[in-house]
């Protein structure tokens, strides 16, 4: 005989579908909605209960409330401890439960028109990561937040090949200057530091040397037109190896991290972005072009 959810379980359902049929970009909260989603996202990853885009989009939206509520002042540990109960409030539900299939039918209603939102921005406390996913036949831009060095602007994020390959890329149009010999992200290493550097006010920024972790450019080349900044006619992409961008993806929102240009003459052009919602970003993006 099948036992029955709870009555702390029913309400865990019923809030969830409330979240759903909510858009993703509409929340600011925090723990409440976090909680919500990845109650729903461990419970499709129990019982399948999404297809593949739903359940994209559905992380994406998890990874963008976890970020809503660590900008919010939302404790990390705070976050952890939501989300360890939330899995084990699904854990506990069956899979052939009716309330189950209930909040599976309202979700996947709810994202049915959400992944096929060709373009979303994902706001952070000082940047923008800004997400398309239209098909395109020339290089673009797939996730990209701007910066600049000095008077040089400076893109980062996810540019797609006319073929659609994406990599992880830096593309800069320096002003009258020599071109650099070398490039680098710098930001935290979470094995080194395991929590965010914040000031009395609550921002975060970059840790000592010592506790900072480098990843080095894989090559250069120049830039396609498409993927310049407004106005420049030249400049040069600088590509990361992937697994950049899982770094990436691990630290706080709040975080600062540095593109950083070497010049044989020893100095160095630097260029801040912030990490927001990359993980959230990328997600959307993954869901494939529309």
């Amino acid at each position: 005989m099948r036992i029955g959810l709870s009555t702390r379980t029913a309400r865990a359902m019923t809030a969830a579908i409330l979240m759903a049929t909510t858009p993703v970009a509409a929340f600011a909260d925090g723990t409440g909605t976090f909680y919500d989603r990845t109650f729903v996202l461990a419970a499709h990853e129990k019982c399948q209960l999404f297809r593949a885009p739903v359940a994209g989009a559905l992380s994406a939206a998890t990874l963008q409330s976890r970020g809503a509520a660590l900008r919010a002042g939302t404790a990390e540990t705070t976050l952890q401890a939501a989300a360890s109960r939330a899995r084990s409030r699904a854990r506990q539900v069956s899979c052939a439960n009716p309330e189950l299939a209930m909040v599976r039918d309202r979700v996947a209603d709810a994202f049915a028109g959400w992944q096929r939102i060709p373009r979303m921005d994902f706001n952070s406390d000082h940047a923008t990561w800004t997400a398309d996913r239209v098909r395109r036949e020339v290089a673009t831009w797939r996730l990209v937040q701007t910066s600049v060095t000095g008077a040089s602007p400076v893109r980062f994020g996810l540019g797609a090949s006319a073929e659609g390959q994406e990599t992880l890329s830096a593309v800069v149009s320096f002003v009258g200057r020599p071109r650099p010999y070398a490039a680098r992200m710098v930001m935290r290493d979470p094995a080194l530091a395991a929590r965010p550097w914040l000031t009395a006010a609550g921002r975060a920024v970059l840790p000592p040397e010592s506790a900072r972790q480098e990843v080095w450019s894989a090559g250069t080349a120049p830039a396609a037109a498409t993927l310049l900044a407004m106005g420049k006619t030249q400049g040069e992409t600088w590509t990361f190896p992937a697994a950049a961008g899982d770094r990436l993806s691990r630290l706080d929102p709040r975080e600062p991290f540095l593109i950083e240009f070497l010049f044989r003459d020893g100095s160095v052009a630097t260029a801040t972005f912030e990490a927001g919602d990359f993980a959230a970003a990328r997600a959307f993006v993954a869901l494939g072009t529309v």
